[in-house]
């Protein structure tokens, strides 16, 4: 199964809830888990942990296989590269502005 990059909106709102991030960890902790492994772990009921690994598949940061009668989860390796770039380059623009500020609170009034 071929998974599209996602929007990077989707994957913050993904990582957005805490118990997703716990379940996002725990697989990630394993290599793979099912959802039944995972109520081990992340104090949520099998459905939770189901409608959780939904959204985190979604969103591409898990993908899902089918193993006999299970579904064990990955988790994607380049999934959070979007997000990442995101962010760095969000910092960037954000360190550029700032020097701009400083720079001009810190020189002498114009006479």
């Amino acid at each position: 199964m071929t998974t599209r990059a996602p929007d990077v909106g989707v994957i913050f709102a993904a990582l957005a809830d805490d118990t997703r991030r716990a379940v996002l960890d725990a697989v990630a902790d394993r290599g793979s888990a099912t959802a039944t492994e995972l109520t081990e772990v992340v104090p949520v009921s099998r459905q939770a942990v189901a409608k959780h690994l939904g959204v985190l598949r979604d969103a591409g940061l898990v993908e899902a296989r089918r193993a006999g009668r299970e579904t064990r989860y990955q988790v994607r390796a380049t999934a959070l590269r979007p997000a990442a770039a995101w962010l760095a380059d969000a910092d960037r623009a954000w360190d550029e502005r700032l020097q701009r500020l400083k720079r001009r609170v810190e020189s002498p009034p114009p006479s």
